[in-house]
């Protein structure tokens, strides 16, 4: 167990000594301190001055780095060795912007000239008409990440194009997302690694009733013709894509080295493509890669995964947090935290080590958060001023409005510093809450791929000071079993309306509506 190693105890030992040092003593100690911990990683800027640690505490994380083997172990991954070992997997979302191996190229090829057909209006659907809607039918990995790489770079989207996401097995999602919609317009992107995931599953076929329900009113050809121009995939099981009537040549594929919740930068945002044009998303895949070589080259002490890894493990093993917040000062940015929540918690939610034995010690934190000044009117309340200590990620662009930027920078210091009321409780701020600052000159692709590239390799840096594997999700099964198990029992029962016809579903709602 890590509990054991020597760098651990001695991380534990020193937070006893530190542990009522206040951010106001260490700045006014150190007037460098806010030159000194910060990093430059390609595009970004990190300040992470106003967290509780010292010299000497980094110094402790990287004598723990050595004692855990992270070195040779970042390295396992790059190199393709199977790390997931519960699965027997290599690990390689890495690969995907690295753009060197053959497989990978290829698909990337045939997601731009699919993508420039639908943008230019050479693919139509089956009038004849120009595909003016995209909506992506996914869950888990195959929403979250699409859904958040399109909003933050919506700026850089096409505007003509309507582009949607359905990921809940609620009709309502489908209902909402496709009221205003024509299907003879709309283009489905199905994403489902085996196509056999049962919410993504049951909505595809919804889809399909949707599209060919409309195409048999209006007296259009055979139902595989309609749904070939309406449907495409991302998959691995041409079986199973072919039987529900989606063309071969349009399924893209994506592989086992890479997990869903790492899968955006593959055939999975082929929606993004679409959406933000085949050279605004490889920039995307440039700006990751880019990371990915300052996490593989940069010395410990300069490399910002590994600074934001050990903070976590800091707060979350040894000040004993509970939480992690992510406040991006963007609107463009509004689903990012969102896209942490499972990188993060999917991650390294894991109660054994890579050995199967129960850890003695906390894995990942609950990550929340909120876009922009929204959350100081919600809960930044509790942050100044509650019971409990949440460490903070600010995120905010040089080029943006000066009030939001000067809200996300006054934030960080109130935390910090906070403000002495001796003659009224009420309004005393007692300071000392940490937080980490990323800023960049503006949000573009790349600066996009950047942090994602930044926050994946955080997780894999903790997963390997945690010893557990980052690349399965087991705990995410269970719960699906028991209602495939549940759901026939039900309708055995009469308790649940279960018709053969997903359409039905979508019609009794619509009436009611």
């Amino acid at each position: 167990m890590i509990t054991n190693l020597s760098s651990w105890k001695a991380l534990q030992a020193y937070y006893e000594e530190i542990k009522q040092l206040h951010l106001k003593k260490l700045f006014a100690d150190d007037s460098d301190r806010g030159k000194k911990f910060s990093v430059d990683a390609n595009d970004l800027y990190i300040d992470y001055s106003k967290n509780r640690i010292t010299d000497q505490t980094l110094k402790l994380f990287w004598d723990l780095l050595v004692e855990v083997g992270f070195e040779e172990r970042r390295l396992a991954m790059f190199n393709g060795e199977h790390i997931n070992t519960t699965e027997d997997k290599a690990v390689l979302h890495v690969a995907l912007r690295e753009r060197k191996r053959t497989e990978v190229l290829e698909v990337l090829e045939r997601m731009t000239v699919f993508s420039d057909k639908v943008r230019s209006g050479e693919w139509t659907g089956y009038t004849g008409k120009r595909i003016k809607n995209i909506v992506n039918l996914g869950i888990g990995g195959s929403d979250l990440g699409p859904r958040m790489v399109y909003h933050a770079l919506r700026n850089y989207s096409e505007r003509d194009l309507i582009v949607r996401f359905v990921s809940n097995v609620d009709p309502a999602d489908f209902y909402e997302a496709t009221l205003d919609l024509d299907p003879s317009e709309t283009l489905f992107t199905v994403a489902s690694k085996t196509f056999t995931t049962a919410e993504t599953m049951a909505n595809a076929k919804l889809a399909r009733e949707w599209v060919t329900g409309h195409a048999k009113s209006d007296a259009f050809g055979r139902v595989g013709d309609i749904v070939a121009r309406h449907f495409v995939a991302m998959s691995t099981n041409e079986q199973g894509v072919t039987e529900f009537g989606i063309d071969r040549t349009n399924m893209f594929p994506f592989w086992d080295f890479v997990g869903g919740r790492y899968s955006v930068m593959s055939a999975i945002g082929l929606s993004d493509m679409i959406a933000i044009g085949p050279n605004n998303f490889y920039e995307l895949l440039d700006g990751a890669q880019a990371m990915d070589k300052h996490f593989l080259e940069a010395p410990l002490p300069q490399n910002a995964p590994v600074i934001l890894a050990v903070l976590g493990v800091w707060y979350n093993n040894f000040v004993n947090v509970e939480t992690q917040a992510i406040l991006p000062y963007s609107q463009y940015l509004q689903h990012f935290p969102d896209y942490l929540q499972q990188l993060e918690m999917e991650s390294n939610g894991k109660g054994v080590n890579k050995l199967g034995e129960r850890v003695d010690y906390k894995t990942a934190p609950v990550v929340w958060g909120e876009a922009g000044t929204n959350g100081q009117h919600s809960f930044y309340q509790l942050l100044h001023q509650g019971t409990h200590l949440v460490p903070i990620d600010f995120i905010g662009f040089l080029q943006t409005n000066d009030m939001l930027y000067a809200n996300m920078v006054a934030q960080g210091e109130a935390l910090a510093f906070g403000a002495e009321n001796k003659d009224e409780s009420h309004r005393n701020f007692d300071g000392n809450h940490p937080s980490t600052t990323i800023v960049a000159k503006e949000l573009t692709p790349s600066v996009l791929g950047q942090l994602i590239a930044l926050y994946e390799h955080k997780v894999f840096t903790q997963g390997v000071i945690w010893d557990i594997n980052s690349f399965d999700q087991f705990g995410v099964e269970l719960g699906k079993k028991l209602a495939n198990n549940i759901l026939p029992e039900l309708a055995s029962q009469g308790e649940l309306k279960h018709d053969s016809s997903t359409n039905a579903l979508i019609t009794e709602y619509r009436a009611k509506t």
